[in-house]
């Protein structure tokens, strides 16, 4: 088997190294890849939560922002609790979805995932603002998402190095 500059494996290491590398500039760590997306329904809820005190957090998460008349004669109302949660299962999909990925920014974004768990889980056990049903959804989205990501990242990683020790 030649190893040569001709041979195919030596030109497919070759074309991944010019993919990997040809757009250095443009393929450098971004802060938006690192950033964890389920922070900023954190940061909105802690908005809410500090526009008042611990008494009325509750009370304005549940009050509705509409409601609808559905067919069934019910009548459904959305709270700014829910939409936040809403906003949180969306960017919940995002990270799992960019959980996959085994580069320098995944594993920063693991990272910074658990620490944003943490917090979350101190805020909720230390301050009155952020002991309700909402944000404790919110942290247990963090803990998913910490979790999922460091076992789809290990996933990832062991099915390149057995390919990778295939070749």
């Amino acid at each position: 088997m030649p190893t040569g500059a001709g041979s195919g494996v030596f030109m497919g290491v070759q074309a991944a190294n010019r993919r990997r590398g040809g757009n250095s500039a443009k393929r450098g760590v971004s802060v938006f890849s690192i950033f964890p997306k389920l922070i900023i329904p954190m940061v909105i809820y802690a908005v809410i939560a500090f526009i008042g005190g611990a008494d009325t957090v509750a009370a304005r998460l549940a009050d509705p922002l509409f409601e609808i008349g559905m067919m069934s004669g019910a009548t459904w109302g959305l709270t700014p609790g829910d939409l936040i949660l809403m906003v949180a299962l969306f960017f919940l999909f995002i990270e799992i979805v960019k959980s996959s990925d085994t580069g320098t920014a995944s594993i920063i974004n693991h990272g910074m995932s658990m620490l944003v768990f943490v917090i979350g889980l101190v805020l909720f056990l230390l301050v009155g603002q952020f002991a309700t049903s909402v944000f404790f959804l919110l942290t247990v989205m963090a803990l998913l998402d910490t979790v999922a990501g460091f076992v789809v990242t290990i996933v990832s990683a062991r099915r390149d190095l057995a390919v990778g020790g295939e070749a």
